[in-house]
């Protein structure tokens, strides 16, 4: 199976590999922050477009307000992470990445118009006249959306299982030659990681759907904002349950023996995955103790913990990535040649982005007057 992975980059990796995973973690944080809100809040959007009236409706139109932004930070997000994995695990992202190349590629052409589809869905929101063709733009978002997440899926599967990329080869070859229409159809664990997201998703956008009745919502009216609690409440309930049903089918139901083993022996990752789950809890409990009397403070508080929920997620699935490839590819093997002349760069470009965004929330929330 070594002839399939990519030869040893011999000019070495660019940053220490603790560098590379510590950016990839936190890229990846920040990416989920925003991607959960398209994810599950588009279809969201979509499905109360169609089936809700008043207050509830609200809701949905709500969700989109800001979402030309929300995407376009969850993209530049998504950028560091993804990035730094081809950095790191060149030798498995590219001949995976070759395997399904037209799905893979497939995802820039689906991100265009989903992209579209926010726009129009949103401008007709704002000037309060939705359309046939508004209805439709938010439905075709909301189903690129899903299916990008689907293909993401398939290629971080595929990534650490090995076994399956002969299967793909042998099914798919051309000459020697793959086509690269395949996908990773037959991994166990794809089904249940996609939905689990989905399910995190929604946990995520119920709390920003609080957050946005604290902080943007001052000219909607009470009974609004009292709709808005009741409906996230039960709506971060169910993305609990599904996550919750949809991760124990992921690690109970797909983990090998070994891995299992592993999180069982190591008390700190033992600690990691116990946490990882209660912490999703904790937001659930914060919704039903205030669900009367949301203050900034509260929605600030709730949306510190969902934060907490998705890095605990994102260190959990970086253990496990790490365990799977290193039964794969030994990172120790990796020459590392640190070019300080593209890592300054990086840091300060990094600082200054990081610093504009706190900048430009701060605005944002320090409005007076949002519709």
């Amino acid at each position: 199976m070594n002839e399939f992975l990519a030869p040893i980059n011999e000019m070495g990796l660019p940053a220490p590999i603790w560098f590379l995973k510590l950016f990839k973690v936190l890229g990846f944080v920040l990416h989920l922050c925003m991607m959960n809100l398209w994810y599950a809040g588009m279809p969201l959007a979509a499905i109360l477009s169609l089936t809700a009236e008043g207050d509830t409706r609200r809701i949905g139109e709500r969700m989109v307000m800001y979402m030309p932004i929300i995407v376009a930070l969850g993209i530049n997000f998504g950028i560091v992470p993804l990035l730094f994995i081809q950095t790191l695990h060149y030798s498995l992202y590219y001949p995976t990445g070759i395997l399904i190349a037209w799905p893979w590629l497939s995802v820039i052409v689906l991100l265009m118009f989903a992209y579209y589809g926010v726009y129009i869905y949103t401008t007709q929101v704002k000037n309060n006249n939705i359309t046939k063709i508004g209805k439709i733009s938010v439905w075709i978002s909301a189903v690129f959306f899903i299916l990008i997440g689907f293909l993401f899926a398939n290629n971080f599967s595929l990534l650490v299982n090995k076994d399956e990329w002969l299967r793909i080869y042998e099914q798919t070859n051309v000459a020697g030659a793959v086509t690269g229409f395949a996908l990773n159809l037959q991994d166990a664990s794809l089904l249940p990681r996609w939905l689990f997201m989905i399910g995190l998703s929604v946990m995520t956008t119920a709390v920003y759907l609080i957050i946005d009745s604290v902080f943007f919502a001052k000219n909607e009216t009470d009974n609004y904002r009292n709709t808005v609690r009741k409906f996230s409440l039960k709506l971060y309930l169910v993305g609990l349950i599904w996550a919750g049903t949809t991760s124990a089918w992921y690690i109970f139901g797909t983990f090998s023996r070994d891995l299992l083993d592993a999180i069982k022996t190591d008390p700190i990752v033992h600690g990691l995955f116990v946490i990882t789950g209660l912490s999703a809890i904790v937001p659930l409990v914060i919704m039903i103790i205030k669900k009367q009397n949301f203050t900034k403070a509260t929605a600030w508080l709730l949306g510190g913990f969902q934060f907490l929920v998705l890095t605990f997620n994102v260190l959990s699935r970086q253990w496990v990535q790490d365990f799977s490839i290193a039964k794969i590819v030994d990172l120790n093997r990796e020459l590392v040649v640190t070019q300080w002349s593209s890592m300054i760069p990086f840091l300060l470009t990094f600082v200054i982005g990081a610093a504009v965004i706190f900048w430009m929330l701060k605005k944002i929330v320090g409005l007076k007057s949002m519709s």
